[in-house]
């Protein structure tokens, strides 16, 4: 028991004492945004994803700007070729232009995304190119000459570039794509050494989805890699997607050994396309196991050293593209449509602290 010449001090001390213990002992602290969660912890960014025709909200520019939570940003279409070159030797980079200037005026990285697109849903490129019946010679120079362009024009604005974008199937086969029915295999190392060639200090990237965990696709994009760098090219990481489906995230233990078999390759990886969808209407069970599946997601990140930076596919439900790709599938973001925090931002929260 204490004595009464002690006691009056011991409560004066108490409130102090109590306050600051907790936190302290458990060796947490409050999170001050994922960004700077990320940056705290060793890498180099936590961003999102944007598109043009969000930039005039406000609101949502006002998050997105916050450094706080977003050191870096990618546009999701302005940077891709039929945006940039709809008709040959045609460039208009108006839209390109207004995410760089975007990325610069909050001070944010800028992921630059894609130089070629692959994308089976979406091949207007390859229309465009293909459309006028090339020659392997006549469409590596095609390719060159938009690769060479694009890469010059926005320089060292880019941090880096998705050099090639879902060149393979699900099965692991190459997509038949005019690139690769021309060129061969040989157009992606191509792609990378006029990347290189354009802009020697920006960083080059592969990307792809469905890569994240082991199997056929992961395995072909390991040696897409090993490819390259055979090549004599440069390739400096590879963007995991991580498009994902509440309660079908792969686990901590496939995510991290995908990623260490790139990075034994002498790579970075990045999670390049964050988000992980629900069938709607939500409930508190869904958004419970979605913020396990962010946390998951988000920790093997964290537990790969050559992990360097998660970009969300935009923070916002408000602007997913999954509602309108996925009928009767959504609430993927860690924003909700009215621009709250859900569940899920809470997740990333823990695997980033």
């Amino acid at each position: 028991m204490y004595s009464q010449s002690i006691l009056p001090f011991l409560l004066a001390i108490w409130p102090a004492f109590t306050s600051a213990a907790p936190a302290e002992a458990m060796g947490k602290r409050t999170a001050s945004g994922l960004n700077a969660d990320a940056k705290a912890i060793g890498k180099v960014y936590f961003g999102s994803a944007t598109d043009n025709g969000e930039l005039n909200d406000t609101a949502y520019t006002e998050i997105l700007g916050n450094t706080d939570e977003f050191g870096q940003t990618t546009p999701t279409n302005s940077m891709k070729w039929d945006a940039i070159e709809p008709s040959r030797n045609n460039f208009t980079f108006a839209g390109g232009d207004q995410i760089a200037e975007l990325a610069k005026k909050n001070n944010q990285l800028l992921r630059c995304h894609n130089l070629l697109q692959m994308w089976h849903k979406l091949t207007k490129d390859a229309i465009i190119v293909s459309s006028g019946n090339f020659d392997n010679e006549t469409l590596i120079s095609i390719m060159e000459n938009h690769i060479t362009n694009e890469v010059k024009h926005f320089g060292d604005a880019c941090y880096a570039w998705d050099v090639v974008n879902e060149a393979l199937e699900d099965n692991g086969t190459y997509r038949a794509d005019v690139f690769y029915n021309t060129i061969g295999p040989a157009y992606i190392p191509l792609a990378f050494k006029f990347a290189q060639a354009a802009n020697p200090n920006v960083k080059l990237y592969y990307n792809d989805y469905n890569i994240e965990y082991p199997g056929p696709k992961a395995l072909m994009a390991q040696e897409i890699v090993a490819g390259i760098q055979a090549a004599g090219a440069r390739i400096d990481g590879v963007g995991l997607q991580s498009h994902f489906i509440v309660g079908e995230t792969p686990s901590l233990e496939d995510q991290m050994a995908v990623q260490k078999n790139f990075s034994d390759l002498g790579v970075d990886i990045a999670l390049t396309e964050l988000d992980i969808r629900l069938t709607l209407p939500s409930t508190d069970d869904t958004l419970a196991q979605q913020k396990v599946d962010y946390n998951t997601t988000v920790s093997a990140c964290v537990q790969t050293p050559r992990c360097i930076g998660v970009t969300i596919w935009d923070y916002t439900d408000k602007y997913s593209w999954i509602p309108n790709t996925f009928p009767g599938q959504g609430d993927a973001c860690p924003w909700d449509a009215n621009l709250q925090k859900t569940p899920a931002y809470d997740g990333i929260v823990a695997a980033l602290t």
